[in-house]
């Protein structure tokens, strides 16, 4: 996280991450989500916030969840269905089910299917907001498979000369296990910047930095600007505008709707009858292409030289992709995680609501 989007110390409440999860169970469980349901969905959300991914933590997205179980656009019961199977693939229907709950459950058939096939891909159709994505591609490396997931989410993104938005933020996430070394993880939107990082500027008061919105007109701004309201802002693709290859993220944004939303049937980003996302998990066994143990030591060795890497003048070191995270998480595991203030009065007034015991402090 970069560090104007950082809770200042004075506003910091440290939270154990086990006592975080079992609040957010007991609301999603509130809501009417089924209690094995509801413990998949709190250690999506709790481990994007050991992770550092504050974006997708708590803090942006329960609230959001649990306004929309309420409001009727997420369904706390979906009936999940195959819609077209193979060996291999699957295409499941959601039923407007949310998708930090489902993705991990199309990711557990993708490993079975992989298991009995070398790889499994599921795209699942109709469904709602996964979080963070490198949740459901690091649940394949636990059966010594690559994981891989994507997911449309729009539309927040304009395509480079346009001046309307197109595309949602679109995040790759690719997750690969190593021997002695953390994992390589890597887990970004296709736009310049996560639309919840304008939620956290606007609760900490900060100012966006030049590359990250257009204008009204599409335009790219590229000096420091106030953030815009979540609801109208216009992200820029990777690259923020052509001259700095923006083309690139416009281009990566296109594939991921191509592989979540149209090829389950869905739709693209700017679909309508939107707000539906649909994505797409696949794992790859890679004792279906390699002997696992020389991979993971060939992946220690090409992770070590890319963190031998001299520095550039003014840094102190190169950092591999999943590095700043793992690193985070062993901190919060051990002191817990930091949340705002305003978010701890949001769950002490919301669970006094729903009479449920708080104990976050």
């Amino acid at each position: 996280m970069l560090k104007q989007f950082q809770i200042p110390q004075e506003n910091v409440v440290r939270v154990d991450h086990n006592r975080l999860r079992e609040t957010t169970k007991a609301l999603f469980v509130g809501h009417g989500v089924p209690e094995a349901d509801a413990e998949i969905g709190a250690d999506v959300l709790v481990r994007a916030d050991l992770r550092g991914v504050d974006t997708h933590g708590v803090s942006n997205m329960l609230r959001h969840y649990l306004s929309d179980f309420k409001n009727g656009v997420i369904n706390p019961t979906p009936e999940i269905h195959i819609l077209r199977e193979t060996a291999a693939t699957a295409n499941l229907h959601s039923d407007d089910g949310l998708g930090v709950i489902v993705a991990p459950k199309a990711m557990d058939l993708a490993v079975e299917k992989a298991r009995n096939a070398g790889v499994g891909m599921v795209t699942v159709a109709f469904g709602r907001h996964l979080g963070m994505a490198s949740y459901h591609a690091m649940m394949a490396m636990e059966h010594d498979m690559i994981g891989l997931c994507v997911t449309n989410a729009g539309p927040r993104v304009v395509p480079t000369f346009g001046a309307v938005p197109r595309l949602g933020t679109n995040p790759i996430a690719v997750a690969a296990p190593a021997g002695t070394e953390p994992p390589f993880v890597f887990d970004v939107a296709t736009s310049v910047v996560a639309g919840n990082k304008i939620v956290i500027a606007q609760r900490l008061g900060n100012k966006l930095p030049g590359g990250w919105v257009a204008e009204a007109d599409g335009s790219p701004i590229m000096g420091d600007s106030d953030p815009p309201s979540v609801d109208v802002a216009a992200l820029l693709p990777l690259g923020s505008k052509r001259e700095t290859s923006s083309h690139k993220g416009f281009g990566l944004g296109c594939v991921v709707d191509i592989l979540s939303g149209i090829l389950s049937g869905g739709g693209y980003s700017m679909f309508p009858g939107r707000p539906f996302n649909h994505h797409m998990v696949a794992a790859y066994r890679i004792d279906a292409f390699s002997d696992v143990d020389d991979f993971k030591a060939m992946m220690d060795e090409f992770l070590q030289t890319l963190k031998a890497t001299p520095p550039a003048p003014g840094h102190d070191r190169v950092i591999v992709p999943g590095e700043p995270e793992w690193e985070t998480e062993q901190e919060r595991l051990a002191n817990g995680i930091p949340l705002h203030r305003e978010v701890i009065d949001w769950f002490r007034v919301t669970c006094n609501e729903m009479d449920i015991l708080y104990g976050l402090e």
